[in-house]
């Protein structure tokens, strides 16, 4: 069984919010800010590390899309995010331009 954290970091890819609608309208969003590793969120949420995602959560450096984002967003579909797909969620980071 191949390893999961190489795993995840070869299923990396950029995607524009137009086709990460579907999952935030069911709620699978999870944003993570830029000084965190995508890769990293993404095993500890596999792996069921609560430690790791609670503390990330209490710092707000992963959270749900905000009201204000998701507008953003809608008003700009193109916008590019690097993702992982972690069932049943989409760990997102938003593309610096």
């Amino acid at each position: 069984m191949p390893d999961l954290r190489e795993k995840l970091k070869k299923d990396v890819a950029n995607i524009s919010w137009k086709d990460l609608q579907p999952h935030a309208r069911r709620d699978a969003i999870i944003v993570v800010k830029e000084e965190l590793d995508l890769s990293e969120v993404a095993l500890a949420i596999a792996e069921d590390n609560t430690v790791s995602v609670q503390g990330w959560i209490s710092d707000q450096a992963i959270s749900k899309p905000t009201a204000e984002q998701l507008t953003d967003w809608n008003n700009t579909p193109q916008k590019q995010f690097t993702t992982l797909i972690v069932q049943p969620f989409v760990i997102v980071k938003q593309v610096k331009n």
